[in-house]
């Protein structure tokens, strides 16, 4: 049995239905991990337990429990220990639950960065093409 792939373009409109936020991301077949725009990251403890906080794509601060790290590698082969979240998704049309490095992406063209471990069995990507999820 086969699955129908979406098709999608190099750069679309995704949303973050949690935070009722509409971004454009850049779709990168080159890059292992999503990541997303994140700022004051850091680690507090609440009740006793360890808990992310930042700001996710300029929105309000949120807190996460369920958190871990990541060494990813950079375009110009840098090494950064991050960490990674799930997030709740939305990509033509369709919600998934993915994770995200967290990091800062201010001087990035795209606030977000969908890698091909998301895209992997879900798309196909036509380089041609940009914001299909606008035309929907």
């Amino acid at each position: 049995m086969t699955s129908k792939k979406g098709i999608i373009g190099r750069a679309e409109f995704v949303e973050f239905p949690d935070y009722e936020i509409s971004v454009p991301a850049k779709v990168d077949t080159g890059a292992d991990r999503n990541s997303v725009h994140a700022t004051r990251i850091k680690i507090i403890e609440k009740d006793g337990e360890k808990i992310l906080r930042c700001r996710i794509l300029k929105g309000p601060f949120v807190e996460f429990k369920d958190f871990d790290t990541v060494q990813v590698k950079s375009s110009n082969g840098e090494t950064q220990k991050r960490f990674k979240v799930k997030l709740l998704v939305s990509v033509l049309g369709k919600r998934y639950k993915t994770s995200f490095s967290l990091t800062n992406r201010q001087k990035m063209k795209y606030p977000i960065l969908l890698g091909k471990n998301f895209l992997r069995n879900r798309f196909l990507v036509d380089v041609s093409l940009k914001n299909i999820s606008l035309n929907l």
